[in-house]
């Protein structure tokens, strides 16, 4: 499974990557308002420091409009993946974005049915938010096990992003489902690597070497 951090935070995002645990980012503009930078700018910043796709998000609605937004953020680099909300004339931009080479996320969805739509209308992208769907008391796994069920009944190549992730435990449950790619604040990516027993287990090793007067260099 893919890892991409949802942030728009460049110091976040070269900490991880220094990782190696970085295949690609997510923004949105609640994250491009936080980091409190030009949308254009920080973007630019992020896709110069990461390879894999950079989700830029359109803010219009209407389609003429999510076209010219879509088209004037894919000018920022080719690794752009434009995204566009779940509605009919997101889906709508997603097929002409698509059409014309561009990656597009399509974002906000919330049931099998919308992420079937997507796929038809040609998303390199899906992104069901399954934190918001737990939120409801609505189990956001049960969807992305929806989701790839039919998308492997039909040989759909749309990748399904697990959006709105809270827990380290959902990318374990992602991972296990069979997501294409997780994408999750970079607070939650790290949390992946803590354990007690890590912790506990390591502090016995220091104290036993200690004592031993065991030293590497």
């Amino acid at each position: 499974m893919k890892f991409f951090v949802d942030t728009a935070d460049v110091d976040a995002i070269h900490e991880l990557n220094a990782l190696g645990l970085v295949d690609g980012v997510t923004t949105n503009p609640s994250l491009v308002a936080k980091s409190g930078r030009d949308i254009f700018e920080v973007t630019k910043e992020i896709c110069d420091l990461i390879e894999g796709p950079v989700s830029a998000e359109v803010v219009a609605t209407d389609y003429d409009t999510m076209l010219t937004e879509g088209r004037r953020l894919a000018e920022i680099a080719p690794n752009i993946a434009i995204k566009v909300p779940l509605t009919l004339d997101g889906l709508r931009a997603c097929r002409t974005l698509t059409s014309e080479g561009y990656m597009v996320n399509v974002t906000l969805c919330f049931s099998a049915n919308q992420a079937l739509l997507a796929a038809k209308a040609g998303a390199t992208f899906i992104s069901p938010f399954v934190g918001r769907l737990d939120d409801l008391n609505i189990d956001g796994m049960e969807l992305i096990e929806d989701i790839r069920t039919i998308y492997d009944n039909y040989g759909f190549e749309t990748q399904i992003l697990a959006a709105s992730i809270r827990s380290a435990n959902h990318m374990s449950e992602c991972a296990k489902i069979g997501a294409d790619v997780a994408t999750a604040p970079p607070a939650v990516i790290k949390a992946m690597a803590s354990h007690v027993l890590t912790d506990k287990g390591l502090a016995a090793f220091l104290t036993d070497a200690q004592s031993a007067g065991i030293k590497i260099v």
